[in-house]
């Protein structure tokens, strides 16, 4: 934005302190005015020692007055300019060094801290709260930058699959043209997947929906019924149960992080008589949704690392039959997102048999997240 220039903030405060301390000098020479001169009788300047009279003219006081009051107040300007510019400028200083870190900041770098020592006021709790902007900036960017890494390699994979297909068949004029054509529509179907993903994940982030009352229950029975049959072709057994839980969020992305977590129970669960079950419950301050399954044992540094993007705990890829596959490593990533997106938690904990258990915690219906009700 285009500003016309102006005083800066210090010469502000250095003429407003002047200013005070003028005004302060001006009403104290009128109270002494109007108390010593006016009320005490002309008599007693006759009796002043002599070395006070070059101060007053006994015929008229009031003319002394005014050269010892002129002479008071422009010491005072000076003293007040002069000090204010010093004051100012020890005021001041703790902006000058958040202003600085703001314009390195602008440069792109954000390593940089500003650590502003001293006890706590409104500007130590201002630059504590940009260090702490920046930090989160910082990890932002480093987790952007990763994701964006692992999202090139993943579009990578597909996309070199199909040249070496493509390539294969040139070379080979024999070659199956029906297993060609299915094996390019599966990695077609895995790139596009991916893609929606990505899509998916960045409109989470950046929260670009419309907040409106959800029902989980209903959300969790409707993904119940179209996971079913995936559940039913690899023996898992679903349950769901819970009363009205009311929230406030999207619909759509709301479905997507149950269909998500159901997806992932049902995909990474036993062999064969594995269970799902998924609960939702309303509290006075949330409401939450619970998926658990059966599976493999997982440790806590494995299931801390699974809602990272394309992240997949070991030995958890397994072929998929009815063609449901593996995923492209974003499904609890998509998940966190959209919690995120919600002000909400999600909490993965390990179980002790086997498996996974994922709570996911929302705003009640109708509160916002500063705690303000809307209807």
């Amino acid at each position: 934005m285009d500003r016309a220039p102006g005083l800066s903030a210090r010469v502000k405060l250095t003429l407003s302190y002047a200013g005070f301390l003028m005004l302060a000098g001006i009403l104290m020479l009128a109270a002494v005015w109007a108390v010593v001169l006016r009320y005490i009788p002309n008599g007693v300047l006759a009796h002043m020692h002599p070395s006070w009279w070059f101060l007053f003219d006994r015929s008229d006081p009031l003319h002394g007055f005014g050269s010892i009051a002129a002479i008071v107040l422009a010491s005072l300007l000076v003293f007040g300019l002069l000090g204010g510019w010093y004051l100012a400028g020890r005021m001041l200083a703790p902006l000058t060094r958040i202003t600085d870190a703001t314009r390195l900041a602008a440069t792109g770098s954000l390593s940089h801290r500003i650590e502003l020592e001293g006890r706590q006021d409104e500007f130590r709790e201002l630059a504590d709260a940009f260090d702490t902007m920046l930090a989160r900036l910082e990890a932002h960017i480093a987790e952007q930058r990763r994701f964006a890494a692992n999202a090139s390699h993943e579009l990578r994979t597909p996309l070199a699959i199909t040249q070496t297909l493509l390539d294969a068949a040139r070379n080979d004029p024999n070659r199956n043209n029906d297993e060609l054509d299915g094996r390019l529509r599966a990695v077609n179907t895995r790139a596009i997947e991916l893609t929606e993903a990505l899509l998916l994940l960045s409109r989470a982030d950046q929260r670009s929906f419309t907040r409106e009352s959800v029902d989980l229950s209903l959300v969790a029975e409707e993904v119940t019924e179209t996971l079913l049959p995936l559940a039913e072709s690899r023996g898992i057994a679903i349950e769901t149960s819970g009363d009205l839980t009311p929230v406030t969020g999207s619909h759509p992305l709301l479905l997507q992080l149950t269909m998500n977590l159901v997806q992932n129970a049902i995909i990474h669960n036993l062999p064969e008589h594995g269970t799902v079950q998924i609960t939702t419950s309303a509290n006075p301050g949330n409401g939450v949704l619970t998926v658990e399954n059966t599976g493999e044992k997982l440790s806590t540094e494995q299931v801390a690392t699974l809602a990272e993007p394309f992240q997949r705990g070991t030995n958890r890829i397994r072929t998929d039959t009815t063609g449901a596959g593996a995923g492209v490593g974003l499904g609890l990533a998509i998940v966190k997102s959209i919690t995120e997106a919600h002000d909400g938690t999600l909490t993965l904990t390990p179980r002790p048999s086997g498996g996974l258990h994922v709570t996911v915690d929302l705003l009640p219906a109708g509160v916002d997240r500063l705690g303000r009700r809307f209807q």
